[in-house]
């Protein structure tokens, strides 16, 4: 009995040697990566750079008057459709005090001299009516009387100008009504009834009493990074994204790029500018902020792989094709020569066919796993 207990023991500690070998072998060993195989496929590269930017109006007005005053009407409001010669605002002058001083004391004297050409003239008018004087001294007075008139007439004028920027003759011809100068729409009216406001002159733009533009006329200014200005050129068509406007793109055509760049963060930018192309009855607000799809260039149907499964050494590109089979994977490596891309996908213009498959990302072990049994 104690010999085959002997030798169950021994056997028991072989076998226990045995089986730590063979899982200390197994785990040892290297398991079999496996990793997605992807074949090129024939698809559109649009080559594309984005510039940032706003769709504005092509004309924006400033409205401003042409005296100085007070704001004693308002007759528009953001948002309204106005027309050229349409009155936006009634301005109530306050005169200055030496001008209004000296406008009263130039009337005040033409009304003393029209008096006393008056009574000039129509002593003279007598005494012609009577054949006392000749028609030579009847004119003289005549002419002195005329031109007292005028003067007296152009002093009144003066006068009702300083104080309430009209004459009573021309009523409808007055600085005090302000109108605008173009067809379009309101877009803002920064002052408020009771404002004072200054009028337009060479040392001062003047207050803007409200902003007009044309909102059927948008464009697109933007600006390109000095990397892609070189890229592009007026008549190139653009696709545009507004940030507001949701699910729908605008058709555009550059047609301005900056001869001048400006310095931005540390980076040269040059300003652009695009023909926003609207459908019928179809309204931007200006203001909205935009991107700018450049399209640099386009091919359609060419054989493409995704960018990332491409790999570089030195100065060439190759890709990793399977030629083995998908239980036992075998890749070599193969050059390719690549042509246009647009950040995602990439032409393959030598190197590679259709039935290629070409190494992609590694497939988690679990992942496999959970497909087999799912298959099975």
């Amino acid at each position: 009995m104690k010999k085959i207990f002997r030798f169950l023991g021994i056997a028991i500690l072989i076998a226990a040697f045995g089986g730590t070998l063979f899982f200390l072998y197994n785990k040892s060993k290297k398991k079999q990566d496996f990793f997605e195989n992807k074949n090129p496929f024939y698809s559109e590269v649009v080559s594309k750079t984005v510039a940032t930017g706003s769709v504005v109006p092509r004309y924006e007005i400033e409205i401003v008057p042409q005296v100085s005053g007070i704001i004693d009407e308002l007759y528009v409001e953001a948002g309204d459709k106005i027309s050229k010669g349409q009155i936006v605002a009634r301005i109530k002058i306050i005169p200055d005090m030496v001008t209004l001083n000296a406008a009263e004391t130039r009337m005040n004297r033409a009304k003393i001299n029209y008096e006393d050409a008056q009574i000039d003239y129509d002593r003279q008018q007598k005494l012609f009516d009577k054949n006392v004087i000749s028609y030579e001294e009847f004119k003289t007075a005549k002419v002195g009387y005329d031109s007292a008139k005028e003067e007296l007439t152009a002093a009144e004028n003066n006068l009702e100008l300083i104080k309430n920027g009209v004459t009573k003759k021309a009523a409808t011809a007055t600085n005090t009504l302000v109108r605008s100068t173009i067809d379009g729409m309101v877009l803002d009216v920064p002052v408020k009834v009771g404002n004072s406001v200054i009028q337009a002159n060479t040392f001062n733009a003047g207050t803007t009493i409200a902003s007009v533009a044309d909102m059927s006329d948008i464009i697109f200014e933007g600006k390109v990074d000095e990397t892609e200005v070189g890229k592009i050129k007026e008549g190139m068509p653009i696709e545009l994204e507004i940030g507001a406007i949701d699910k729908e793109k605008f058709d555009a055509r550059l047609e301005y790029i900056s001869p001048k760049g400006v310095e931005e963060n540390g980076a040269i930018q040059f300003e652009i500018k695009a023909n926003v192309h609207l459908k019928e009855g179809q309204f931007i607000r200006a203001g909205y902020s935009a991107n700018a799809n450049i399209v640099l260039e386009k091919k359609d149907s060419v054989m493409v792989i995704p960018e990332g499964l491409l790999q570089f050494e030195d100065d060439s590109a190759f890709v990793e094709v399977n030629t083995g089979t998908p239980e036992e994977p075998k890749y070599e490596k193969r050059n390719v020569k690549t042509g246009l891309s647009d950040g995602i996908n990439i032409e393959i213009t030598e190197g590679l066919k259709l039935e290629d498959k070409v190494k992609g990302e590694k497939i988690d072990p679990k992942k496999l796993n959970e497909e087999t049994s799912n298959q099975g």
